[in-house]
Parts: C-alpha cells; structure tokens; sequence
C-alpha cells in the first residue's frame, strides 16, 4: 500500500489551523490537503481551557476572521462564543471534513530529493506532502507553566492549574488564592465570584503576585460597532468597525511606545478612578516596566475592580515564603488562608507542537536558524509557521500569513517549482526572535530562532506595516531560493480521489 501524498498539511485545527484551511478551500480549492488534530477536537485554546470566565484577552473585531467578521457587539466574547465561532466557520467554509483528529505529528522529514515531507503519526501510518504549514500555536497543550512553590506537598486543599481546570471543582463559599498578575489571573478573580449554573461564587478570591500588570478596563460591548451595525449593513459596518479597532491598537501601542510616562500616568489616573479611596495603586498596579513592554491585561466593564471595591477581592504583592498546611505564609509575614490555591503562572513554550523538524537527515536546531517574514525559517524548505502578535490580536497575523501562503503557493504551482526556501545573508546580524518582557517568552528565548535586524529577517510586529509588506511584496525575493519540480509517478491517493 502507498503511502497517502496531499498537496498540503495543516498541522492543528485552532484559531490558526481553521482560518488557514478556509484560505486554502476559497483560494486553492485544487490542491489537496488535511488538517491534522492531536486531540478529538477543534479549537484549541478554546477548547482546552474550561477555567471559569475564560475568555478573550483582544477584541473580537479583530480576534475573528477578517473573511468572516465577528458578527456580534461583544468585544471581549467568552471562551464557548469563540469556539462556537471557530466550529461555525469550519463548517462554512467545508474545512469541518479535512479535520483528522487524534493524529499527533511527533516527527516532520524533508528530502530534498524527493521534494516532500514524511509524517510520523504514533498509531498512523505515516503521511507525505508538499508544503507544511505549522498552525499548532507556541505552547505545550499537556501541561502549564508551576514554578517552584516552596513547602507545596504540605499543603492540605487542592491546588490546580487553569490550563489543567476540571469543570467539577468545587470552590462555592471557599477562600481561594490565585497566584499570578497575568491575563488568566485578572479573568479568574471576578469570575470565581459569580453565582452560575455550573459553580456557585467563592467567598473570597486573593491574586497573589509578585509583581503587578497594567490593568485596562474596557466596554464589554463595542459601542460604535453597535451603532455602525444598526444604521449600515454588514458589509460596510463590519470592515469599518475591525479598521477602527486595528487603528486603536496600534495607536496605544505606539503612544506606549514613545511616550511610556505619559501612558503610565493615563493609567494610574483610571485605575485610581476605578478602586476604592485611599487605594494602594502603587504597590499593586504599578509595574516595573513600560506599558506594552509586556502584554496589557484587559478587563471588561472593570469587573475585577468592581470585585475589589465590593470588598470580595483583593490584591497582594509580595513573595511566597512557604505553603502551610491552611495556606500560603509570605515574606512579609503576611499568612494567606486558602481552601483553593489556583497557579495561573503562565505557560510552556514548545513550538511545532512539540514535532521534532528533520532536513535531509539533520535535526534542525531551531537557534540556528533565522525567521524569514515572521513566518518561515532560513534552511527549511516548504515550511510555514503560524504566530500572531504578542502586542495584539493573534488573528491578525494569521490572517495576513494565510495570504501569503496562498500567493506562494500559486507562485509554486504556476512557475513548475518543488521547493522554497529562504537562504540566509551572513550580512545580516541576530536579534532575539520576540522582543517581548513576558515571562513565558523570557524562559524560552533561547530556544527560538532569531530575527535579523533589517527586513525580510526583521519581525514588524506592526499589523500596519505587515499588511504592506505581505500583501505588495513579491515572493521571489533576493533571500528565497526556488528549484524546479521533480516529476513524480501519479499518487495511488489522487487516482483514488
């Protein structure tokens, strides 16, 4: 039996696997391809994390699909709304039946000679294609980052991860301390205090960090994209709507950027607005670094600082000297009781999902290499990643790499050639792959690629500049090498279909 050969393999069916796939199925809908999923289901992200008020840390008007706009006034939708919007879209565009679920890529193999790629699939038989297109996202989906928690073992509740959240954990009338400051932090604080259908509220809800985030409250619901959809249709009110909010994040981002103490001050003015009188706004919302320097927690209708002025929350900064058998005890003295200790300290990196990439017989070593557009790797051929923006929506990105895929692509088929790949100029010199403060990013930098310091090695991390750059570029550019198709006997698969 032969082994099956698609044109194309899209490894991971979230935000990014699906979004990319509808790219394929409306502009390449000749060539041939599969969406392979690890686990038995789409979504990712969305349909993974099942803590309480999980949800989105953008905008949906800008989160959501540009050829499939949010269709809804909420801006910061809920984990289920995202997922069922990430099904509905699947099932549109006719990806739904290409997804191959329980099939875990461990292993991807270039021959050169061959012109194509070996898929190792535990429990599968293996796969060939022409071009790979990694959509698995740049964490471990098995596990959560936990640092060292001093005396933990001695602890007597029960202590989870969000990322490893079961639905049936019952925090009702509990005292519970979630340690972090980050986005999933700020979403649990408001949202273990809400009576639901599935949990009823805890007592009192403690985050515990060590140092603080900038905090943003924004309306749950966009008010203009309300307004536009009332009076216009859809066509005209939805592209209007995702062009302003594009327009607002790159503004904040660049005013951030260049002008951090008059932002800071902006901030500590709202955040001192939204909190009690007398509030202690500089030891619990005032980070050591600049806005933007690492990604700014939103909050919508400011419901964790409504949760602190109700007196049901409230923030400690310090640093955890050991856990007790009742809670945690702090440097500082300060003794945290806890029935429910929730670590929302972040997560693993792990690219390609964790797939060992393999060119003709040599490992690659992924600090060895430099990232070409933001998308590709120099010395790997056929091969594209997918990584949104660490300073806003990840769609964005995606969006615009699904396109440029599809016009190299065209180029390939049109032009009679087997292979891209980008060579690297010598000329070039190195720079860390994100230039990005979080903690998940640092802990990790050193076993990513690298970015140059002038395009196309240079990573924008400008939707504005990108959407130029990717859109009128050409993609036979000085730094990629093309080489003419092999001829290959007919795939028994293709016959078949």
């Amino acid at each position: 039996m032969s082994t099956e050969h698609l044109d194309v393999v899209i490894v991971g069916a979230g935000l990014s696997g699906i979004g990319t796939a509808c790219h394929l199925e409306r502009e390449l809908p000749d060539h041939r391809y599969a969406v392979l999923e690890a686990r038995e289901d789409l979504g990712g992200t969305w349909s993974l994390f099942r803590y309480p008020g999980i949800r989105s840390d953008s905008d949906m008007h800008t989160l959501g699909y540009r050829f499939r706009p949010w269709s809804s006034a909420t801006a910061l939708a809920d984990g289920s709304s995202i997922l069922e919007y990430v099904r509905e879209t699947a099932q549109e565009f006719g990806v739904a039946e290409k997804i191959r679920y329980g099939h875990r890529v461990t292993r991807a193999s270039w021959d050169s000679a061959a012109q194509r790629w070996t898929l190792d699939i535990p429990g599968r038989e293996p796969l060939t294609c022409s071009f790979l297109l990694m959509c698995s996202g740049y964490y471990r989906y098995d596990q959560g980052y936990t640092p060292d928690l001093p005396g933990l073992d001695r602890f007597g509740g029960t202590v989870v991860h969000p990322q490893l959240w079961e639905p049936e954990l019952d925090y009702a009338g509990k005292r519970v301390v979630v340690i972090g400051s980050g986005a999933t932090a700020v979403t649990l604080v408001p949202a273990m205090l809400e009576d639901s259908d599935e949990h009823g509220a805890a007592a009192h809800v403690t985050m515990l960090q060590r140092s603080p985030s900038y905090v943003l409250s924004i309306g749950r619901t966009d008010v203009v994209a309300e307004t536009l959809s009332r009076f216009l249709p859809r066509a005209v009110a939805d592209p209007l709507t995702r062009a302003k909010n594009i327009a607002q994040i790159i503004a904040l981002y660049q005013i951030s950027q260049r002008f951090p103490r008059f932002v800071r001050g902006l901030l500590r003015k709202a955040t001192q607005a939204a909190l009690p009188a007398g509030y202690d706004v500089d030891t619990h919302f005032n980070p050591s670094y600049d806005p933007w320097d690492q990604r700014m927690c939103m909050v919508p209708d400011g419901d964790l600082f409504r949760s602190i002025r109700h007196g049901r929350a409230d923030i400690v900064t310090d640093h955890i000297e050991t856990f007790t058998e009742t809670g945690i005890r702090l440097r500082s003295g300060q003794e945290l009781e806890a029935d429910v200790v929730v670590t929302a300290t972040g997560l693993n990196l792990q690219m390609f999902g964790g797939a060992e990439v393999v060119v003709d017989g040599e490992p690659v070593h992924l600090p060895d290499t430099m990232a070409y557009k933001g998308m590709m790797l120099s010395g790997v051929p056929n091969l594209v990643y997918m990584i949104g923006y660490t300073n806003a929506s990840w769609t964005l990105k995606v969006d615009l790499v699904a396109e440029y895929v599809v016009k190299l692509l065209r180029h390939l088929q049109r032009g009679g050639f087997g292979i891209a790949v980008p060579e690297r100029d010598a000329d070039v010199e190195e720079a860390p792959f994100l230039d990005f403060g979080a903690g998940y990013v640092q802990r990790s930098i050193d076993e990513l690629p690298k970015q140059g310091t002038r395009a196309p090695w240079r990573l924008a991390m400008n939707y504005a500049i990108d959407a130029v750059a990717l859109r009128r570029s050409r993609v036979d550019d000085e730094a990629m090498r093309f080489e003419p198709a092999v001829v290959h006997a007919p795939e028994a698969q293709r016959a078949a279909g």
